[in-house]
């Protein structure tokens, strides 16, 4: 049940947003059609112009296709302009009579009474038709006849719109109406509308909407025919209350009015009804206005009587729709006004804020980068402090190692000589004095500088494992310094080896080596100049030789008392 409910909402809906679509389609194309309307009319007005050019054409005594010619720009003008046509029904008239054509009188008569109807001259019509002797006309002039006679009692009922005379007018018209449904053959276009139209003045509502719309798919009437049928068909809907469908066919009503430049109408008239009472009043002023225009140039009295009763209504109303939307404007433009200053001064705070904002920013920026800088150049010193504590790491490393080393090799030598002094004294008392001379044969200086140079590279690899592979890549294969030995250095290494431990100076260099300043000065040179740096790429490269940092201390074998690092 649920979902039949929700079914029937969506499809009620559907049909609602289908009927609006329609009808603003419908809306867009009249409001283009009534710019074309200009065109349209002149349109017409050249068909009217060949017409009458022929007419002049014709010989004075072819009343025959004068009468014919005449008839045919009446058709023109009947519905498009009174005065017109009035023109060429009497044309018409005075060539019957020239013509002595009964028929074509009566005929003439007729056509005068439908335009005298149009223009809402009611007396002058009945005293036109009732005079009319239609024994000589055939079935189709006879037709015409009765739906004239139909036309202006059903006309006079609805002018009148009263309970006393209306009705009985009514039922006159209607009486004439049958009369001309039986001359038409059934089922035909005239049958059809005449069946639907008696239903239509008799009140049948729901059967004459269904009779007229079966009739408008099957014919699809044309231009005027087609405004007269939709028009009816807006009128049963409004009848039965269908307001949306019966605005839809009155809209298509008068495009097939202004499409056929049709003067004389009450479509665009009851459009500007309905569009005021629905609320439309821009719409419903622009109709009212195109009604008017229409009523005048056609010369229909009765039509300006009833646009005149109306316009004053749709005037205030487009004149209080007018000064609402002055209204309405002036509060939206204090509204934009209002809101145009309130955002300003919400700019300008922003504004402020945003400079505030700014310069905050500015000097955010600017602290930051003092504090980069600063944060630099503390790197920069924090690294030259960690080189420096390298360095000092590096030189208390090989100092405490060398420290070691030469109280070991002291203390060997105090111990060498309290023993020798001992064997000395115990000779001098023995008086054994030749013997002191075997003591200090068994000495040999040579030997103990051997062993301290041995002593030292060994001290010096263990420290700097990798000072002959880093000393040798400042040089050419071919001038690199290797030492036969893994552990031991040769001269020119020695040298180098002391200028690492931080002894430049060449006079404590020849002391420590037992060689002359100029020597060490030689071999210091000519190994420089070897070197594929420059003198102070290589002492900065030298210098940069790095110690090898062993953490625990054992005595190195074959070392006596000697402590290095592992």
């Amino acid at each position: 049940m649920r979902a039949a409910l929700l079914t029937i909402c969506l499809l009620i809906f559907s049909l609602g947003v289908f009927a609006n679509d329609v009808t603003d389609s419908l809306l867009t194309r009249l409001k283009a059609e009534i710019e074309q309307k200009a065109m349209y009319d002149h349109q017409k007005e050249q068909r009217i112009s060949i017409m009458r050019d022929s007419l002049h054409l014709l010989p004075v005594d072819n009343s025959a296709q004068q009468f014919q010619l005449c008839s045919r720009l009446y058709e023109e003008y009947k519905s498009y302009k009174y005065d017109s046509a009035y023109v060429y029904v009497s044309l018409m008239a005075a060539l019957a009579d020239r013509m002595h054509d009964a028929v074509k009188v009566n005929y003439t008569k007729m056509k005068l009474g439908f335009i005298l109807l149009s223009a809402g001259k009611y007396k002058e019509a009945f005293g036109v038709i009732e005079t009319i002797d239609h024994a000589g006309f055939d079935d189709a002039n006879l037709e015409a006849y009765y739906a004239v006679m139909g036309r202006a009692w059903c006309d006079l009922a609805a002018y009148n719109n009263d309970a006393t005379w209306s009705p009985a007018y009514r039922a006159k018209g209607l009486s004439y109406s049958d009369s001309s449904m039986k001359l038409v053959h059934p089922g035909s276009y005239g049958a059809r509308f005449l069946i639907s139209y008696r239903d239509y003045n008799n009140g049948n509502n729901a059967a004459a909407l269904k009779e007229f719309l079966d009739f408008y798919q099957q014919y699809k009437p044309a231009d005027h025919d087609d405004a007269i049928t939709t028009s009816l068909l807006s009128e049963l809907y409004q009848r039965l209350g269908d307001t949306k469908n019966a605005t839809n066919y009155l809209i298509r009503a008068v495009i097939a009015d202004l499409q056929s430049s049709t003067k004389e109408t009450l479509a665009i008239f009851k459009l500007a009804e309905l569009a005021s009472t629905n609320g439309d009043v821009d719409n419903a002023y622009i109709y009212i206005q195109e009604a008017l225009k229409d009523a005048e140039f056609y010369g229909a009295r009765q039509r300006q009587i009833q646009i005149s009763a109306v316009l004053p209504i749709i005037a205030a109303a487009k004149l209080n729709f007018v000064e609402s939307q002055k209204k309405r404007f002036l509060i939206y433009l204090s509204s934009t006004i209002f809101l145009l200053l309130v955002i300003g001064l919400i700019s300008f705070l922003l504004y402020k804020q945003l400079q505030q904002r700014a310069a905050r920013e500015l000097l955010i920026q600017r602290n930051n980068a003092k504090l980069a800088s600063m944060n630099q150049e503390l790197m920069q010193v924090n690294a030259q402090v960690v080189e420096a504590n390298r360095k000092f790491a590096e030189d208390a490393h090989i100092k405490e190692e060398y420290i070691g080393y030469f109280f070991n090799i002291i203390s060997g030598y105090i111990a060498k000589l309290e023993k020798l002094k001992v064997s000395i004294e115990a000779k001098v008392i023995q008086k054994k004095l030749d013997h002191i001379q075997t003591l200090t044969n068994e000495i040999q200086v040579n030997k103990e500088w051997e062993a301290l140079f041995q002593t030292f590279d060994k001290v010096f690899l263990k420290i700097f494992p990798n000072f002959v592979t880093s000393f040798n890549a400042l040089f050419k294969k071919e001038d690199q310094v290797w030492p036969g030995h893994h552990d031991m250095l040769t001269t020119d290494l020695r040298i180098f080896a002391l200028i690492r431990l931080g002894i430049s100076d060449n006079e404590s260099i020849a002391r420590i080596l037992q060689y002359s300043a100029k020597t060490v000065y030689v071999y210091k040179m000519r190994q420089k100049a070897k070197s594929i740096y420059s003198a102070s790429e290589f002492d900065e490269k030298l210098m940069a030789i790095k110690a090898v940092d062993i953490p625990v201390r054992v005595e190195e074998p074959g070392v006596e008392g000697l402590l290095v690092e592992k």
